[in-house]
């Protein structure tokens, strides 16, 4: 009966009885924009938006009437008029952090949950949870407050541990601050260590709690001291103990305002209860004057590693064995190889057990990043991690052969069948029946998903128009769809007919064919000056920063030839009307300069023998945080996050693989060594070395020694069956074929 009922015109009446726009019409105003599709937009992301918009809703009515509170980092900036980073608010519905979305996690090699770690020291123990900071404060005033210090020392430590180091100073004292995750029978708890300095006297050291973290306010409703075991308890479960007993443990709520006013000056408190969920507390520890005081704090993590992480235990694995097991760079640049030790690290935190694109705003599944991101784990030679993740994609699927992560982004289909592929050739095993199974059906999906001749589209042989991957506009019939169905289905149908399916392998490729002719077709139809700029994110679109999706066709898939001029032409494109301060600045959605975009024009540069890969890879460098990581979307002028998470899975995943290229490049029927090598790495004289790399071929390692005007390259290969065709490409060399694995090869410099 309510399906029945004229809900459009009761709506209608009722918008103009209240003088408001009729949002039936205004939605029909708006799809107008977009091609007709089945699928509006994701619900997934949808839900995802509502969340983020809701807490931006919060901040609005707890943040801009009380700047007299001590707020993070991002706040503080992005709050202030008088800082590059200010936002007028004026008609934002929402307030929210476009400015500064930087964080480095913590954690371990096997643990799936991650505490957080601001740019200036400020730790969010447990997922989407209130957070933790350090004040150094006097008699008088306050001396040291780490967010709003404009300059700030931040590393993360490796080889071996995992840990966070913030440092921070001014004319009155320092701060140092370490933050990480250990295994105490065999349960993960964070550690804070912080040793504060003062430089005069009536000082003191302030450990406070937070209800908010780098998105903005998170909800404390009730915080409890036990002074006799040096502990708060927040929000009846997580507790937060000390090494040693403070001088005070004193607490505040909303109305009573930020417990950091008139700090030193208030009674001590074992409980607060705030019904707006703004409590706060502080331990305070008196300070001597230019004697540095240390200060260890724990939180238990056992509980968030059950609710969120899915377990009761986690396998300890140390850090020093997971790097000992993952593919090692060997350069004489420190950033370059910083930043490939940190990108490995990122990677085998956001695979412990699903397989997620960031550590906080980004901890969710979609199968794009997962198959760009298995991709990488698969060059690390995390054969069997990947074996555990793919394991559980059938359970994505739906009936009917979709594997859905979220609805009306048609490119999963291709994407999974092309890492299957890749997973078959690279572990050099057969595909479980239950993935072959999988695999068949994400075949008939797509041939039924694919348009009728018929269609009234104009665009038949396509996919329908979908949101894709959603920084590429508004509904559309994607380029990028398409490319990932023709590589997906030519790859698996390598895969059938591997273990004898001839009739499925026969199936895929000719259904690849027709999408690949389809493809062709519609490009031909579009024979105008746009098309011979290259090629645009859809038929019928105009050439812009959307046409970076179309390069998918060239790197990872290989569809093209290396040098096809509509590849090039959209590289050059791109590089002319998309780039800002050396990266890709993808205008729509994301609104900023993408590190893992700019690293795949990248790769297609590398490809065709194009030598400003080097300055690509080179921007992307320094892009990266103090801490070795890349956000979604990098502010042009601030050079902080405005889009998504702060460290970014596929960010790590694609630098990775540029480190890689440089040493090892997989074409179809070939390996290229070194055609990607610095020339400035071999003028440094340093030998350079990368591997165990597994290959389709098998797994291969590289080594070359500068030996005067020439290079001794050593190739270690330990193929599956025959080796293959090989070269070395060396920049600034001679091409040397390669026929004889088993010895080393010289390779001389060609005379300038």
């Amino acid at each position: 009966m309510l399906r029945h009922l004229p809900w459009k015109t009761i709506v209608r009446h009722a918008a103009r009885a209240y003088g408001v726009l009729d949002p039936a019409e205004f939605l029909a105003r708006l799809r107008q924009f977009a091609r007709p599709s089945e699928v509006q937009e994701p619900l997934e992301l949808l839900r995802a938006g509502i969340l983020f918009h809701a807490r931006g809703l919060v901040n609005t009515k707890a943040i801009q009437h009380n700047l007299d509170w001590i707020w993070p980092y991002w706040v503080e900036r992005q709050f202030n008029p008088g800082d590059p980073s200010f936002i007028p608010r004026a008609f934002s519905f929402s307030h929210i952090n476009l400015t500064h979305r930087n964080w480095t996690a913590v954690g371990l090699p096997e643990l799936p949950i991650y505490p957080i770690v601001d740019p200036r020291g400020l730790v969010t123990p447990l997922h989407d949870g209130w957070s933790i900071d350090f004040w150094l404060l006097s008699d008088t005033g306050p001396l040291l407050i780490p967010s709003k210090e404009k300059d700030a020392q931040q590393r993360l430590i490796l080889n071996g541990e995992h840990v966070i180091e913030t440092k921070l100073s001014n004319s009155k004292g320092s701060i140092t601050q370490r933050v990480e995750v250990l295994e105490e029978n065999n349960q993960p708890m964070l550690n804070v260590t912080v040793k504060a300095t003062p430089l005069g006297k009536g000082e003191w050291l302030a450990a406070a709690i937070r209800p908010y973290n780098p998105e903005g306010v998170q909800f404390i409703d009730e915080v409890q001291s036990n002074k006799e075991h040096d502990c708060w308890t927040v929000n009846g479960k997580t507790e937060v103990h000390f090494d040693k007993p403070a001088e005070g443990m004193r607490t505040s709520h909303y109305e009573k305002g930020d417990v950091y006013e008139d700090l030193l000056e208030k009674q001590d408190s074992n409980h607060e209860m705030c019904p707006v969920g703004l409590a706060t507390a502080v331990s305070v520890y008196r300070l001597e004057s230019g004697r540095p005081f240390d200060l260890s704090l724990r939180v238990p993590l056992a509980r968030e590693l059950a609710e969120v992480g899915k377990r009761d235990t986690f396998n300890p694995e140390t850090w020093r064995e997971a790097e000992s097991k993952s593919a090692a760079l060997q350069v004489p640049d420190e950033k370059l190889q910083f930043l490939y030790d940190s990108a490995i690290h990122t990677m085998h935190m956001l695979s412990a057990d699903e397989i997620y694109p960031g550590v906080y705003t980004y901890r969710r599944f979609w199968f794009r990043d997962a198959c760009l991101m298995l991709n990488a784990l698969l060059s690390m030679g995390k054969i069997d991690r990947c074996r555990r993740i793919l394991s559980r994609f059938a359970d994505r699927q739906t009936r009917d052969g979709y594997f859905s992560s979220q609805e009306g982004e048609w490119d999963s289909n291709g994407q999974v069948l092309w890492i299957f592929d890749r997973f078959r050739r690279v572990a050099s095993e057969p595909l479980p029946d239950a993935l072959l199974d999988a695999a068949r059906k994400g075949v008939t999906w797509l041939d039924k998903k694919r348009l009728p001749a018929d269609t009234k589209t104009g665009y038949p042989g396509l996919l329908p128009a979908g949101f894709s991957a959603e920084h590429l506009g508004t509904n559309d019939y994607y380029y990028w769809d398409d490319f990932w169905a023709v590589g997906g289905l030519r790859a698996i149908a390598d895969t059938f007919e591997s273990c004898g399916q001839a009739e499925d392998a026969e199936r895929s490729r000719q259904l690849a064919d027709e999408f690949a002719w389809s493809i062709e077709r519609s490009l031909d139809a579009k024979a105008s000056s746009r098309r011979r700029k290259g090629i645009p994110a859809a038929p019928g679109r105009r050439m812009d920063s959307g046409a970076v999706g179309s390069l998918v066709a060239d790197y990872p898939l290989q569809l093209f030839p290396a040098t096809d001029r509509r590849i090039t032409n959209t590289i050059e494109y791109l590089h002319d009307h998309s780039f800002v301060h050396g990266g890709f600045f993808q205008e729509m959605i994301h609104s900023g300069i993408n590190a893992y975009l700019t690293l795949d024009i990248a790769q297609s540069m590398l490809r065709a023998g194009d030598s400003r890969y080097r300055d690509l890879i080179k921007t992307v460098a320094d892009l990266a945080t103090s801490t070795g990581q890349w956000p979604e979307a990098i502010h042009p002028l601030t050079l902080g996050g405005c889009m998504g998470d702060g460290q970014h899975g596929w960010a790590a995943a694609e630098w990775i693989m540029a480190m890689r290229s440089c040493f090892v490049r997989e074409e179809e029927d070939s390996l290229i060594f070194c055609s990607g090598i610095f020339p400035e790495w071999l003028e440094s004289g340093a030998e350079l070395a990368f591997g165990a790399t597994p290959t389709q071929w098998g797994q291969v390692s590289v080594r070359v020694i500068p030996r005067g005007d020439s290079y001794l390259v050593t190739i270690d290969g330990h193929w599956h069956h025959e080796p293959p065709a090989a070269q070395i490409l060396l920049p600034g060399c001679e091409p040397v074929e390669v026929t004889d694995f088993r010895h080393t090869h010289e390779v001389s410099s060609i005379p300038v």
